[in-house]
């Protein structure tokens, strides 16, 4: 490439969680700030976390009918206006992708460079056709749905549909299909039933939320299998032209082929890191998963490119993310010692009916590793908020704590709210509190429904005998 190439002090690779790095703090700074996507701002923001929880309200306002039936009141549900809703929310979210845009583009000290980067060595990129350096540079180029494994005619390309673009859709499905077992399967899977379609969901495996607590995950389970037509243990093998839409063939494990009809077809089956930039040229290491190495500090293998986020990290969670940007932004800076990212007790939730929230080990991985244990378990039912509300009995609190120190190893909640109750517990566990600090060393405001987590803090103290490996 002929004449000289742009220098900057910082290159960030993806405009996500990478871009909240770039604050006040670098001012003094040149930087180059890379989005390939069209649309700026992250997963997050456009295509995940927040849109479908916005999905998530009006999906829940949709079942009230139902759940104020159960408490003597009728409501009636006259359905789900679904292009108003896709309007209502991307035109919230839109503009604020599109203000994000304009405003690092009105930027003094940061060039925002569109398209795909790739190292050409460990301090140059190509960006398109388009060459520049940097001093340091940092990867924050997230993950991107996993596609189908089995090939689709071109003319059924349309049915399918992940979750960049499922919530988009002009119309409601009439009938919706989701291959996944997993929380973006599962989520959806409820959104697109309360709202109106009818919902088959396809799981390969006899397990859904696999990384949960199994007690937790069966219990939700139960429950979903209402919600959705629930079929376990099959595999997708084809897509196929159906009479009025297509169908998803699949085969089970005794080789029983099954067929599936579908206005529209939902891959959510995981997620792979976007981890395309040519790192060995730059001399970053990446697992066989395409996963980049870092250490505590976010820093790769060259000293100088930093990495966060789900490209990187074994947590494809946002609240990971953010907190990976800060270390990397102190770090950017750093003249002496290294900022590191606490990783001990990352907390996940997924946002279905019932929610699932989760901190720490599972019962599975203790027996597992052979750690000593004590469990307890609390329903929502049987306190008084859980009465209020009529609770089913299914929901509860599922707490493990170290008998010899009293300290939580896990807490697993199914039940509602069980994003919002479960915070408590991580605070515990990241603030080194005891069972018995927690339970009697605060007030429990009565009779709200964070008894049950008081109740199951003070399960833990009964007689339970230490539960050990081949007890």
């Amino acid at each position: 490439m002929m004449g000289s190439m742009q220098h900057f002090d910082v290159a960030v690779i993806g405009s996500g969680s990478g871009n909240t790095i770039i604050d006040e703090r670098f001012a003094h700074l040149d930087v180059a700030l890379i989005e390939q996507n069209p649309t700026f701002g992250g997963t997050c923001l456009n295509r995940g976390c927040i849109p479908t929880k916005m999905f998530v309200a009006a999906a829940e306002a949709a079942t009230f009918p139902a759940q104020a039936a159960r408490l003597g009141v009728a409501l009636e549900s006259r359905g789900a206006d679904w292009p108003a809703l896709v309007d209502r929310i991307f035109g919230r979210i839109d503009p604020i992708s599109k203000g994000g845009k304009q405003w690092r583009e009105r930027g003094e000290n940061v060039t925002l460079f569109e398209g795909h980067a790739s190292f050409v060595d460990p301090h140059t990129l190509l960006i398109d056709d388009f060459q520049i350096s940097a001093d340091q540079v940092v990867i924050a180029t997230g993950s991107s749905p996993r596609p189908l494994e089995v090939d689709v005619p071109d003319d059924l390309k349309g049915f399918i549909h992940t979750s960049d673009d499922i919530m988009r859709l002009p119309e409601l499905p009439r009938r919706l299909v989701v291959i996944g077992g997993g929380f973006v399967a599962c989520e959806f899977a409820q959104i697109f039933s309360a709202l109106g379609s009818q919902v088959t969901q396809i799981n390969r495996s006899k397990v859904l939320l696999r990384g949960h607590d199994r007690e937790v995950a069966d219990a939700f389970v139960t429950e979903h299998a209402r919600r959705v037509n629930l079929i376990l243990n099959q595999s997708v093998s084809e897509i196929a032209e159906g009479p009025d839409g297509a169908v998803v063939v699949t085969v089970d494990r005794n080789g029983v082929e099954y067929e599936y009809l579908a206005d529209a077809i939902l891959v959510a089956t995981g997620r792979i890191r976007n981890s395309d930039l040519n790192l060995a040229a730059a001399g970053v290491e990446v697992d066989e998963s395409g996963q980049i190495r870092v250490d505590k500090h976010q820093r790769t293998s060259q000293p100088h490119i930093w990495a966060l986020g789900d490209v990187s990290s074994s947590f494809l969670l946002k609240h990971v993310a953010n907190a990976e940007a800060r270390t990397v932004a102190a770090n950017l800076l750093a003249t002496g010692e290294l900022a590191e990212t606490d990783h001990r007790y990352v907390p996940s939730a997924v946002f279905t009916d019932p929610q699932v929230a989760a901190v720490g080990a599972t019962e599975q991985q203790l027996i597992e590793w052979g750690v000593p244990y004590v469990a307890a378990r609390q329903k929502y039912a049987d306190v008084a908020y859980g009465w209020a509300s009529e609770d089913e009995g299914h929901h509860f609190v599922k707490l493990l704590a170290d008998p010899r120190t009293w300290h939580l190893l896990g807490a697993h909640i199914v039940g509602p709210h069980a994003a919002t109750v479960i915070q408590p517990l991580i605070q515990a566990m990241s603030f080194g509190l005891s069972v018995p600090e927690m339970a009697r060393g605060q007030y429990w405001i009565h009779p709200a429904m964070m008894e049950v987590v008081e109740n199951a803090l003070l399960g833990l103290l009964d007689a339970y005998e230490p539960k050990e490996l081949n007890s």
